[in-house]
């Protein structure tokens, strides 16, 4: 079967149990339990979540994203890693994948759209800010040949029903949006037959903010 790693905030918390089940009995769905949340924090914990996990090193692809925990803004305060060190350690996320599952696709999925006056005053993320940061990525990326997964376009115009806040696609619509969304992206990355894809009995990981960090 083909192997499949999930790294990300709290964005692939919403889909990733999703993914399993949707690729079960074709693929090996992996993914640590906790939320990725900053750029710095999954440069700094792959390879503990590689060996804690028991991630294979012979995976197939390797699906990540990291951002809208960089461009928080707090308290009037700009985000809070500025986009050029953002911009500077994505490539090195990308070299430490590389070197982690060396056989596998690189895919990079770009932050999601958020709605900007469900957000707090003082918690703020800005989709005009989001797209610089995805942006800055981009850019980071593009003298690889690293995946890109635009999650942002294939959210920004959804309806708002599909949220249950200014970020999350918790709800039941939304989790099946973002998640066939996904399955359909890895589907095509890995050759994988949509026969062959199914959800039966789904029954998914419950987050809020309490256990997601937001």
């Amino acid at each position: 079967m083909k192997k499949i790693i999930l790294i990300g905030d709290s964005t692939r918390m919403g889909y990733d149990k999703y993914v399993k089940a949707a690729l079960e009995g074709v693929c090996e769905v992996y993914y640590a339990p906790e939320n990725g949340r900053y750029s710095f924090n999954v440069l700094r914990f792959l390879h503990d979540w590689k060996a804690k996990y028991e991630w294979p090193e012979d995976a197939d692809l390797v699906l990540w994203n990291a951002g809208l925990w960089d461009l928080l803004e707090m308290y009037g305060d700009g985000p809070l890693v500025p986009v050029d060190c953002y911009e500077a350690t994505v490539p090195r996320i990308d070299k430490r994948l590389r070197m982690l599952f060396p056989k596998a696709k690189i895919a990079f999925a770009t932050s999601v759209s958020v709605i900007e006056d469900r957000c707090g005053p003082n918690f703020k993320r800005r989709n005009s800010v989001i797209e610089e940061y995805n942006a800055a990525a981009l850019r980071a990326l593009s003298s690889t040949d690293e995946v890109i997964f635009d999650l942002y376009t294939a959210t920004k115009d959804t309806p708002e029903s599909y949220r249950t806040d200014s970020v999350h696609f918790y709800t039941d619509e939304g989790r099946e949006f973002v998640g066939r969304t996904v399955v359909s992206f890895i589907s095509g990355q890995l050759g994988i037959d949509p026969a062959d894809v199914k959800l039966s009995d789904f029954d998914p990981e419950q987050y809020s903010v309490e256990n997601v960090g937001y």
